[in-house]
């Protein structure tokens, strides 16, 4: 955050009111019109949205670091799939992703910038395309989905805009 401007949630704000004052999809349906969950990477460089040609109320999107499959990704595709409607997941990871490389380096990192070493697995991968594959096992395992079995998985490249299915 820059000091002389302020706070960048301040700016956020101001964005927000004008939001409201030509807000006008108030009556959209709670249930997807596409009967789609996309669960991707939370990363800054990648605009779901436009890449997916995705507009307001048609998808639920789900965001991580790394776009993994954890057990709160399957909590929220449940509740989706069971009460919601949706039966078709993606799974959307990216080149050039914070997590790839070594899970013990990562974990080195963080308990050096934080000053201790997180509980839980961080999901480093050394290959993209093979972490798709794991989340998408995942989720075709998973007993809970309705729709789990027909998942389908993506990398997107940062650097080209491109979207490459994983099979």
């Amino acid at each position: 955050m820059d000091e002389t401007r302020g706070s960048n949630v301040d700016g956020l704000l101001q964005s927000a009111e004008r939001y409201e004052r030509v807000f006008s999809a108030g009556d959209l349906p709670v249930a997807p019109a596409l009967r789609l969950a996309v669960v991707a990477c939370m990363d800054s460089r990648v605009d779901l949205f436009s890449l997916l040609g995705l507009h307001l109320g048609e998808a639920h999107v789900i965001r991580n670091a790394g776009g993994l499959v954890t057990e709160d990704v399957l909590r929220s595709l449940t509740l989706s799939q069971s009460l919601l409607g949706t039966r078709e997941i993606i799974v959307v990871q990216h080149t050039g992703c914070g997590l790839h490389g070594d899970e013990e380096e990562l974990r080195g990192r963080v308990a050096e910038a934080t000053g201790t070493e997180p509980p839980w697995p961080l999901g480093a991968c050394e290959d993209v395309r093979e972490s798709v594959r794991r989340q998408l096992e995942m989720l075709r395992s998973s007993p809970q989905l309705i729709g789990g079995d027909s998942a389908r998985g993506f990398v997107y490249e940062v650097e080209t805009g491109g979207l490459r299915e994983v099979r």
